[in-house]
């Protein structure tokens, strides 16, 4: 875990690179550029700049050629704020993390859409599916006898069967 010191001085070189980035650096290659972090060594001999540069790839080349020359304008400037014995050197680094979150929101919006699509997709095949109705249970289909209703060659209620006597006295 880094020390209180450490995290000061570290916060402190990121408030004089953005500033001196945005006001005082004069370099053309130098644009578009912001200063996401910075990692201070232990010893606080060295810093890492971490940057962050809109563009492409050769722009973003471009831009980490740009600071390293103006490392040294940057370190007396650090020099100047930060009461230390050393001044640490800076280097600087692409954070790909921007460009990581980027593409990671680029893939859950392709995810979102896919999904908006197969939602659509069941609830059209499932509107088509019940457009066509089941029989019900309750009621007989076509060729089917109801509850109550005798079927060919069955007697009704009343009526005897062939074979069975009948509880009429006129048999």
């Amino acid at each position: 875990m880094a020390s209180r010191r450490m995290l000061k001085a570290a916060e402190a070189i990121r408030e004089v690179v953005s500033m001196a980035i945005l006001t005082e650096i004069r370099d053309p290659r130098v644009q578009n550029v912001t200063v996401t972090g910075v990692e201070v060594s232990s010893d606080m001999r060295s810093a890492k700049v971490m940057v962050s540069v809109m563009g492409d790839e050769g722009r973003q080349h471009l831009c980490l050629k740009g600071l390293m020359n103006a490392s040294g304008f940057l370190q007396s400037k650090i020099a100047k704020r930060l009461d230390t014995r050393y001044t640490p050197r800076l280097t600087f680094e692409l954070d790909q993390g921007v460009k990581k979150s980027i593409e990671v929101l680029r893939i859950l919006n392709e995810l979102q859409q896919e999904r908006e699509l197969l939602a659509q997709q069941n609830s059209a095949e499932s509107s088509a599916d019940d457009s066509i109705e089941p029989p019900n249970e309750g009621q007989p289909s076509e060729g089917q006898p109801s509850e109550g209703q005798p079927s060919e060659g069955q007697p009704s209620e009343g009526q005897p069967s062939e074979g069975q006597p009948s509880d009429h006295p006129d048999n």
